[in-house]
């Protein structure tokens, strides 16, 4: 799996970050989303999916 990400979709909402922080950071510059792990194992996986779900603006996707 791998954590794709569009940051021009990107409203700084923050929902990934409160969702799982190391997977997700928000840049200080605009608050746009930071991924800290791209390929996530074990029970950030469902984190992951989990992100995906809660993003407002659907700027996270994943391939698995």
């Amino acid at each position: 799996m791998k954590i794709i990400v569009d940051t021009s979709k990107c409203v700084g909402a923050g929902q990934c970050v409160l969702t799982e922080p190391a997977l997700f950071d928000q840049s200080k510059d605009d608050g746009t989303i930071v991924v800290l792990n791209e390929t996530p194992e074990g029970e950030l996986v469902e984190k992951a999916r989990e992100a995906v779900h809660v993003c407002p603006s659907q700027a996270i996707s994943l391939e698995e």
